[in-house]
């Protein structure tokens, strides 16, 4: 059986719809692509060359795995995020659209004076690097806790060729200590936020997402307890935290920032129009 580009992508299309692929043409093209090892401009250049035998079975073979639900980022092994384009693995979530809106704010809080910025619970060390990208005078630093995050996103840096970005494996603060001189200015963090009895975990492409990094207790609020109220012993005075979180938690999360000393606390919808980030600054007392 021989196909062309055209041909192999409408019958992967229609294959991939039956199994209610949200986005089923242009998984197609990204899957065809990444079996030819071709960019997406090929796919309309070349509409009538005929797929040899074994780029065909390698597609086929990736197309099945997307009907199984798995995400088309852990099939090709990458995802672009702030332009980058991520080495990605299953060991970490996915970096999703909606997070770059927490690093737009982010920025919006650095300074000339800025000088060290935090993320917490790094992956693929998305948010980290996209800010060292767009800010080379600044110390960067991202945390895991699972040593297999920690290298890819040192891959990920490695690929980026960025200098002033480092990561290091980490509970959360567990390997900082508390010195004011070395304070952070901006800490941010995209932690798990999401009810661990959230039916949502049971479809779609989370399904194969590390539960790890998705869920956590408290009906997903834990890890942002913690993260509240450990960061003003890690934040220099008059820094900022910037939390993303559920799309339905601004007022419990807005209410987790005041009780930890946070003062100007706002909450910043994401492009959607949900509620996606809070932020709050830390004024050390006198």
């Amino acid at each position: 059986m021989s196909l062309t580009v055209e041909a192999a992508l409408k019958e992967a299309a229609e294959q991939l719809a039956l199994s209610q692929s949200p986005s089923a043409k242009i998984d197609a093209a990204v899957l065809l692509c990444h079996a030819l090892d071709k960019p997406n401009s090929f796919l309309f250049t070349w509409p009538d060359k005929t797929l040899s035998k074994s780029e065909l079975a390698l597609f086929q073979t990736l197309i099945e795995r997307r009907c199984q639900g798995e995400p088309v980022a852990y099939i090709t092994g990458t995802r672009e995020f702030w332009s980058l384009s991520l080495e990605v693995e299953p060991s970490t979530l996915i970096p999703r659209p909606d997070t770059e809106r927490l690093v737009e704010l982010a920025l919006d809080k650095i300074t000339a004076e800025t000088r060290r910025v935090l993320d917490l619970g790094t992956g693929t060390g998305a948010i980290a690097l996209a800010i060292a990208t767009e800010c080379s005078q600044l110390a960067v630093t991202g945390v895991d806790l699972k040593p297999e995050a920690v290298a890819l996103a040192a891959r990920n840096r490695e690929r980026l060729g960025l200098k002033n970005v480092e990561f290091r494996q980490s509970s959360w603060f567990d390997s900082f200590g508390i010195s004011i001189s070395e304070a952070f200015d901006v800490i941010v963090s995209n932690p798990p936020y999401i009810d661990p009895d959230d039916p949502h975990l049971a479809q779609g492409d989370v399904r194969f997402e590390p539960s790890s990094a998705l869920t956590a207790d408290d009906h997903g609020l834990a890890d942002i307890k913690v993260i509240c109220q450990q960061s003003p012993s890690y934040l220099a005075s008059g820094g900022w935290l910037l939390i993303e979180h559920g799309y339905d938690q601004r007022t419990a999360v807005q209410q987790i920032f005041s009780d930890a000393g946070f003062t100007e606390v706002e909450t910043i919808k994401d492009y959607a129009g949900q509620d996606r980030v809070t932020q709050g600054r830390f004024c050390r007392k006198q």
